[in-house]
């Protein structure tokens, strides 16, 4: 109990799906504690736990379902998790539960220049001493009108030794032990040019970690937005085991366990534990309470160019050209604050993007988009529109004042609006209309920027935490929320301006849990260095476990001119990442992927033609993240949950279940470590098709014009058998199939099509989903979701088959109108490869290939 004997209540609930929350509060505190909204997609359906007691001073309740058993005992106050008679978690064993309530300010506060000045109750001159109503940093002082309200506690995982999540921080995809050190700290900040191997948070918090072991993968879900610190400690601990009699010690067991204490400075407690028992059923526990990755719409998947900022109207037309001249597939060019009036965002300056219309129309010529900036700083300017709106309709974050909070931000002094306010986030929704948004067009998609919020001369360049929001709640108990408030009201509005038919494209640097329904999120400020090239999959693979499966790291660092090596590098990774963007900070050297000669020219183009070679399979694994919450980018573990030899690895990962990546990540490599798990897997070289077992470490030959991706046995990997000029141009281009045998010389895989922009595929079904089996020398197309219904003329043109051991005697192919055709093949014994090609079978059509 904390000083003062305040009263808490605890709730426990078990929740459908094999989820439980645990909840402290006080029951009467002075004035209601802040808990997070929005965030959880639904109010959780509950189910019943069945109270029975075992021992006296036990509470023991009962979910029948899934063998799960909680032990409460209230002296000392624990709960223990039991499942299938083994103790998974245990709360609060460690007995680090605090929870400061809320209380009535001290009647004299001192004076922040005169400490001599302090009450005369030796308790509360005790409390102001250690700056529990008042706080300084740098020069300025945090007033705290409800005193101190942190709260905390500790979770014990017995048996775990392996933790991951609580993104973002510049560290290693497996948490470490904090030690002595720092803990991992959740606070949305803006860190240019941030720190590798820091703690300290960095622009986008989610609370949540998974803790991972042979037989079980479990998830903890602090909900939770004011600043959050997280300890872990992972240690070995003894077991013992006693006689039946209970007397005797008949052994000792050594069996890890890890310890995580939760930190936050206001708010209540409110804990998700995921029960999982697998790795995919934790991510659906996770996604039934946030909600699934939006399905992005198909040109998003593609290549963006970006830089801070291409100048003016001329220099976006040349860059556009400068793609086609060098034959070289992009989707999206972006635009920085500069295309804007003086960042006034939806403005455009005059001079430098006189015909924006213009400018969209030749770009939407190409088939390709626009993505513009819009941060959440409103330049304070009367004469502003949009700012003069706001201030009328008191849409702003105020000050602990009363009066509007400013800060200093791109524009100069600005003012902050509070998307915490529905009707701030519904007002600036509908600036996105066209009629509102002038010089704006259907191609025009959007970049959140600077939403941690960013305050240059704030503290720690952030809003003040007694700044006043919404509901008169203070900054400090949303903070990490802010920034998915806006990204939720960008995309909103987006799909708005198309009248509900369109799907937004929305990028945001600042994040929370949730933020997958609204867009994509990136890694920030990355420096042109090797080091943050080779964080950049750790943090990444962090983001994808963590619920955010559209994620990427700006290619070739933001900071600083990268080596032509580098840069080749980075674009290779980046291709095989979910999100793929070129990016630059203004004072750095033009690097468009054509100005580093020929041979470096030719490598990027490879590499980015490598992505659009494979967007099926991309856009087919984005549907499965959307429906089925599986990551895109998934550590090794994910995949093979029962080796442990995946457990710590990071320097690779898998692409979907098919495709294994290892970027290169140091410079002048001529030979890199791979390793293949799986005890009965074979993997494919993805370009010489050359075939290994798995279960070991493969020494691969490195050159600059590659990097080692392995396709894995039982696999089939849709692709393009032809490229376009961006997404758009490829829409009617033909497939191949990419068929990998495994060791029983079986493969299955999707597809999943539809128009790639609209919700037709939800509202009316306008969507194909196939799915192709190759068993006993058949290979079959048919129909995985009978709901869907979307006319397609592509055709299947091509298919290999890797891991073919002998010369077929004949290929026929049949149709479900049992007409059958003899297929010319090719048969490379060398290689064990059955090339098929001019087949012409339609993609949403049932047919067989027989291989005799």
């Amino acid at each position: 109990m904390p000083t003062g004997k305040v009263p808490l209540l605890a709730e426990v609930y078990g929740i459908e799906g094999n989820i439980f929350r645990f909840k402290i509060s006080e029951i009467a505190p002075l004035k209601p504690r802040y808990e997070v909204s929005d965030v959880l997609i639904q109010k959780p359906v509950t189910k019943r736990l069945t109270p029975c007691t075992e021992d006296t001073g036990v509470l023991v309740l009962k979910d029948d379902s899934v063998n799960l058993k909680f032990h409460i005992t209230a002296n000392p106050f624990t709960i223990d998790l039991i499942s299938e008679d083994e103790p998974v978690l245990s709360i609060n064993s460690m007995g680090q539960l605090y929870f400061e309530h809320l209380q009535m300010p001290p009647k004299h506060r001192p004076s922040t220049e005169c400490k001599e000045d302090v009450s005369t109750d030796p308790s509360q001159e005790s409390q102001d001493d250690l700056g529990l109503w008042q706080e300084k940093f740098g020069k300025f002082v945090d007033i705290k009108a409800n005193g101190p309200s942190s709260i905390g506690i500790d979770f014990s995982l017995h048996g775990f030794e392996h933790l991951y999540g609580i993104p973002q921080h510049a560290e290693t995809h497996q948490l470490k032990n904090t030690g002595d050190t720092e803990a991992y700290r959740l606070y949305n900040l803006d860190v240019y040019g941030y720190k590798l191997h820091d703690k300290l948070g960095i622009y986008g918090s989610i609370p949540y970690l998974l803790a991972h072991k042979l037989d079980r993968t479990i998830g903890i879900f602090w909900l939770n937005a004011s600043e959050t610190l997280v300890e872990i400690n992972i240690q070995p601990t003894i077991e013992h085991t006693l006689s039946p009699k209970g007397s005797v010690l008949a052994k000792q067991k050594v069996k890890p366990r890890a310890d995580v204490r939760w930190m936050s400075e206001s708010g209540i407690i409110d804990v998700f534990i995921l029960m999982g028992p697998t790795p995919a059923a934790v991510f659906k526990q996770y996604s039934i309470l946030t909600g699934t990755q939006a399905l992005p719409p198909l040109f998003s998947l593609g290549y963006h160019q970006c830089r801070w900022n291409y100048n003016d109207e001329q220099d976006v037309k040349d860059v556009d050209a400068g793609f086609d001249d060098h034959d070289i597939p992009y989707d999206v060019i972006w635009l920085d604050i500069e295309h804007t009036e003086g960042k006034r965002y939806f403005t455009w300056d005059k001079k430098k993007f006189p015909n924006p219309k213009r400018m969209q129309e030749l770009i939407k010529s190409k088939k390709r988009k626009i993505v513009v900036i819009s941060d959440p700083h409103i330049k304070v300017d009367p004469m502003y529109s949009l700012y003069s709106q706001a201030k009328e309709k008191g849409y702003f974050v105020k000050n602990n004042k009363g009066g509007d909070f400013e800060g200093i931000c791109w524009p100069g002094a600005s003012s902050y609006l509070d998307f915490t306010n529905p009707r701030v986030r519904e007002w600036y929704s509908s600036l996105f209309a066209f009629s509102e948004y002038e010089g704006s067009s259907d191609i025009l998609f959007v970049w959140n920027d600077m939403n941690e919020p960013s305050v240059f001369k704030g503290p720690e360049l952030t809003m003040e935490k007694n700044a006043i929001h919404y509901g008169n709640w203070e900054h400090r108990d949303l903070h990490n929320v802010y920034g998915f408030y806006q990204q939720m009201a960008t995309a909103q509005g987006l799909i708005q301006r198309s009248k509900g038919k369109e799907r937004p494209f929305v990028l945001t640097r600042s994040f929370f849990a949730g933020s997958q329904k609204y867009g994509a999120v990136w890694t920030g400020d990355n420096v042109s260095e090797w080091g943050y090239l080779k964080f950049s999959i750790p943090m990444l693979l962090t983001l994808s476990v963590a619920g955010i499966p559209f994620c990427g790291a700006d290619v070739g660092g933001f900071i600083g001119d990268p080596e032509p090596e580098l840069l080749v590098r980075w674009y290779q990774a980046g291709a095989y990442q979910p999100f793929f963007r070129g990016h630059a900070t203004m004072n750095t050297k033009r690097r468009e992927p054509w100005l580093f000669g020929e041979e470096h020219t030719k490598l990027i183009r490879e590499a980015i033609k490598e992505r659009y070679a494979l967007l099926p399979y991309w856009y087919t694994l984005f549907y499965r993240a959307h429906v089925t919450s599986e990551p895109v980018m998934r550590p090794l573990w994910v995949e093979f949950p029962k080796e442990l030899e995946t457990f710590s690895v990071e320097d690779e990962y898998m692409l979907g279940s098919a495709l294994l990546i290892h970027p290169i990540t140091e410079p002048k490599i001529t030979m890199v470590d791979v390793f293949l798990p799986g005890f009965e897997e074979v993997w494919y070289d993805f370009r010489t098709f050359v075939h290994w077992e798995g279960a070991r470490t493969l020494k691969v030959p490195i050159a600059l014009d590659r990097i080692p991706v392995f396709q894995r046995g039982g696999s089939v990997v849709p692709m393009k058998t032809a490229l376009g000029r961006s997404t758009g141009w490829m829409t009617h281009l033909p497939y191949e199939l990419l068929v990998a045998l495994d060791t029983k010389g079986s493969a299955k895989g999707e597809l999943y099509l539809d128009d790639g922009h609209s919700f037709q595929y939800l509202h009316q079904k306008q969507f194909l989903h196939r799915k192709f089996l190759f068993c006993d020398g058949i290979l079959s197309s048919s129909c995985a979701d009978e709901n869907g219904h979307y006319h397609s003329e592509c055709v299947v043109e091509k298919v290999l088959i890797l891991g073919i051991n002998k010369q077929p005697s004949s290929v026929t192919t049949s149709s479900s109108d049992g007409q059958e055709k003899q297929v010319v093949f090719t048969y490379c014994s060398k290689t064990a490869v059955l090339h098929l090609e001019k087949l012409s079978l339609n993609v949403g059509a049932n047919w067989e290939i027989h291989v005799k």
